[in-house]
């Protein structure tokens, strides 16, 4: 009998369970990906032997900090976190070209609908708000002409978004002429293809490393933070970058 796959738990306590979500695993079953068999929902309720309640999702290619109830109950008490914006969220990526230091991006959103199953939305629905705080951690630029120029520039680049909108941190780089390294739908694909062939870098460059809220039950504040996967931190010490990186997010690299 195959081993049952097992997630790497960040937190756990009588009421909450936040995993290390890999890039890759949907969060639960979805008809955008009909042909999945693997959800960090199912595979963390038969790790723990209970059901599990997501209270907030991260796109399958995005890893790092995802949250769930451990009951009905604890699931409602924190149904306000993420819907009335009382969490704070940190991202890691690395983008195309150089960016500003630092930077607000406020920049409304239309929402994306899928074919499939947003058949019914309301295409003509307004933009909504959205924004993201940036800060740019360390820049490199490096002696190869992947695209037009002679020389390549990547940023590393926390996000803080302050909305929650479907792939607002890749809309929003891209809308800033640098978009996510990995991104297949907002990126560039010679660049990614860079990615690949250097780095083995088969993946997004989009981490969910930190998340910040009070304990719905407790009060207390909480803090729980995602160490980065073996190709994130490959690329990260290919770039010598390590010393822009908070040591808990790079385990032992």
């Amino acid at each position: 009998m195959a081993q049952q796959e097992r997630l790497d738990i960040l937190y756990q306590d009588d009421w909450l369970v936040a995993i290390n979500k890999p890039s890759g695993l949907l969060v639960h079953r979805s008809m955008i990906d009909r042909s999945e068999t693997r959800f960090a929902m199912q595979l963390l309720r038969d790790q723990l032997g209970q059901h599990v309640f997501p209270l907030h999702r991260l796109d399958k290619p995005t890893s790092g900090v995802l949250l769930f109830a451990l009951s009905s109950d604890a699931a409602r008490a924190a149904s306000s976190l993420f819907a009335d914006r009382q969490t704070s969220k940190t991202y890691l990526t690395v983008v195309r070209g150089h960016t500003p230091e630092a930077g607000l991006i406020d920049h409304p959103l239309k929402e994306e609908l899928d074919k499939k199953t947003d058949r019914l939305a309301d295409a003509d629905k307004a933009a909504q708000d959205a924004v993201t705080r940036f800060q740019c951690l360390a820049k490199v630029e490096l002696p190869i002409a992947v695209d037009r120029y002679p020389v390549a520039r990547y940023s590393l680049v926390q996000c803080h978004p302050e909305t929650g909108r479907k792939h607002q941190i890749r809309r929003h780089m891209k809308h800033i002429s640098h978009p996510v390294i990995g991104d297949a739908k907002h990126g560039k694909s010679v660049h990614n293809r860079f990615f690949q062939e250097h780095f083995s870098a088969h993946r997004l460059l989009l981490a969910a490393t930190r998340l910040g809220f009070t304990h719905p039950i407790t009060g207390q504040p909480l803090i729980i933070n995602a160490p980065l996967d073996d190709t994130f931190r490959r690329v990260i010490s290919a770039l010598s970058w390590q010393d822009a990186v908070p040591s808990c997010w790079l385990g032992d690299i």
